[in-house]
């Protein structure tokens, strides 16, 4: 059975860190695309960072950029979010999602084809 599970979230200080997991069981992460998501209440739900197959590309949300870091560990058949310099508007439940294309994308949610429940993340003071 095809699965991904999030963890790491938490709440944490503006200015603070927290790294999210997404580990998958089912099938071998390096061959798939990986996007984390994210979804506010009421807003939305948005393109955080995503790394392609076997690591061809990664991309982030201009609102992530130079904050986030994407990561694999294909060992542990996990993918990592590490999160930097938190602000209040990063508050919300993030989501790991696998999509079979090559190259990851941000836009294309509907690629997306299994997802994980999601981990909240709340930064706050």
């Amino acid at each position: 059975q095809v699965q991904l599970v999030e963890s790491g979230g938490g709440l944490v200080q503006p200015g603070g860190s927290l790294r999210l997991s997404c580990a998958a069981s089912g099938f071998t992460l390096d061959y798939n695309s990986i996007g984390w998501f994210r979804q506010a209440p009421g807003k939305e739900r948005e393109g955080v960072s995503c790394i392609g197959s076997r690591n061809l590309n990664t991309a982030y949300a201009h609102s992530v950029k130079g904050r986030f870091t994407i990561s694999r560990d294909n060992a542990k058949n996990t993918v990592y979010l590490q999160m930097n310099s938190l602000k209040p508007e990063d508050t919300a439940v993030y989501f790991c999602a696998t999509s079979s294309d090559y190259y990851c994308t941000l836009d294309r949610l509907f690629s997306y084809d299994t997802w994980g429940q999601g981990t909240q993340v709340t930064v706050s003071s």
